[in-house]
């Protein structure tokens, strides 16, 4: 069995009082039955309301919109696995023999689903207070990085074709491969004659925002 990270006597303040938790957050659903899925469950809505609380006290004038562009990409999947790269989380995943070949323990989806997990485990053992101080520590320099309020690609792309008046953008898999457990989805978007773009991503989300991206880079 492999070891519990050791970030986490810090993040609940000494020995987790329930340690079967931590490593259940650990566990991919490759490995058994008892999975992370409900603790990410829980942990995914934790880590919306820290970040939500944190931007209303920080940005008292921004309005709705902005602030909601700032939440987005706060809890977006790939910042949460850049969280769990920063604190070497893949080593400890615990993983199916087919999983682990795989490298599933590399995957965005799955080192994010991890980290939402641990921040479930940490609520459960040490409280509401213990998880705001985890995700404050861990997600301050993505929030320092935002000088201005980000722009969703999508959102950008969307502004963009209303702007010029050029449609609505399309979006279409045309391709799904890998794993079950490590997908890959290659998206089309399309403004009719304007323009199209194609991107690769591990969710059909992360896919449809890298092909927009693409669009908008060619259009601006």
């Amino acid at each position: 069995m492999k070891p519990i990270p050791p970030f986490i006597g810090e993040a609940v303040g000494g020995e987790p009082k329930q340690p079967e938790l931590f490593e259940r957050a650990l566990t991919h659903g490759s490995h058994g039955r008892d999975t992370y899925e409900r603790l990410e469950f829980l942990g995914d809505r934790v880590l919306g309301l820290v970040v939500a609380s944190w931007l209303y006290e920080r940005f008292p004038t921004e309005p709705e919109g902005k602030m909601s562009r700032r939440y987005n990409a706060l809890v977006a999947r790939e910042t949460c696995a850049e969280v769990g790269r920063a604190l070497d989380l893949p080593q400890f995943i615990r993983l199916g023999r087919q999983a682990r070949e795989d490298h599933a323990n590399m995957s965005d989806n799955v080192i994010g689903d991890v980290v939402e997990a641990m921040i479930g485990a940490i609520f459960i053992d040490g409280g509401l207070e213990r998880a705001e101080a985890f995700v404050k520590t861990h997600w301050t320099r993505f929030l320092e990085d935002q000088r201005k309020a980000p722009i969703h690609p999508k959102s950008g792309l969307q502004e963009l074709a209303a702007e010029k008046k050029m449609g609505v953008p399309l979006y279409e898999v045309v391709a799904r491969s890998g794993a079950h457990h490590a997908p890959r989805f290659r998206v089309k978007v399309s403004l009719g004659r304007h323009g199209e773009a194609e991107a690769e991503g591990a969710s059909k989300q992360e896919a449809e925002t890298a092909a927009a991206a693409a669009l908008l880079e060619k259009l601006q």
